[in-house]
Parts: structure tokens; sequence; C-alpha cells
């Protein structure tokens, strides 16, 4: 049975397509079935490619950011339209809750699948510098297996991963 998730950021054009490049990876590595998508709770580059900095950075790793920026709608949140719907910072999380009209166990945010070491929102490296673009894709190769293995319910990965 084909498993879905929905990785949002703000215009999606940095860390959720970003995410949905790692994820994309890791779920055609393991063969697992699941379908990704990615959006932004805001409109401002809807239609845009991935912002050139991710771009390069996620090229320097091997992954090709190709999906264009979309906005999330109420309907990407209902039940059963995505299995897991993950923002990339709880400012985000809290704005699909407003969209959605209450919480929802599937609406969660990234760094739930993240140790304690790591931050609690995935930071937005928009206006940053280089090194913020590498430390997203470094959140996202951390998270992303064990969102696979939660999003198929199997073991995928030897231990240590």
């Amino acid at each position: 049975m084909t498993k879905s998730v929905l990785f949002v950021c703000m215009g999606n054009i940095c860390r959720s397509p970003a995410a949905e490049a790692v994820m994309k990876r890791f779920a055609e590595e393991f063969g697992a079935d699941v379908d990704v998508d990615s959006a932004g709770t805001h409109g401002y580059h809807v239609g845009e490619k991935a912002d050139v900095r991710m771009r390069a950075a996620a090229e320097a790793r091997g992954y090709e950011l190709t999906s264009l920026a979309r906005q999330v709608t109420k309907d990407d949140l209902e039940p059963g339209k995505f299995d897991l719907v993950l923002a990339m910072d709880n400012e985000n999380y809290h704005g699909l809750v407003q969209l959605a009209g209450k919480p929802r166990d599937h609406i969660r945010v990234f760094s739930d699948y993240l140790d304690d070491t790591w931050p609690n929102d995935v930071p937005d490296p928009y206006y940053g510098e280089d090194d913020g673009f590498v430390e997203v894709l470094d959140m996202l190769e951390e998270g992303c297996p064990a969102i696979l293995q939660t999003l198929t319910g199997e073991e995928l990965f030897d231990e240590g991963f």
C-alpha cells in the first residue's frame, strides 16, 4: 500500500523541496512505496524552482530539486490525503493547524523525527549564508530515515544508520 508525505516550509523553495528530494532518494534506495510532495504555507514563490543556493547545495550531495513551488491547501491537510504532513518549523506547523481548523494527528513537525542534539526547527536558510543550506541538508538526511520507517512500519536500516 502506497504511503504519502507532504513537507511544508514557508515559501516552498528551500527546506521543503530539499526534504522532498532527500525522501524520494531514501524511498527509492530502500524500495519503499512512498509518494512525496512539498508545499509552502505562503504563496510568495508559486511556480518557481527551488532557490539556486539550495539547488547547488543539494546537487553537491547528488540530489536534484525538480519540483516547482506551490502553496499548501486545506485539502492537503484532510485526513487520508497524506499519511504525514511535516512542517519544517513550529511557525509553519501552527499555520497548518490554523488552515486545517484544528490539530490533526498526521500534521507534525519535522524535528519530531530527530534526536535532541538537533534544533527544534529546521532553520530557514533563505536570508543566511551557504552553510545554512548545508545544515538543512544534514538535518533532512538525519530525519528522513526515521520518517520513512514510520511510514512503512518496517525496519529498513541497520543499527547505527
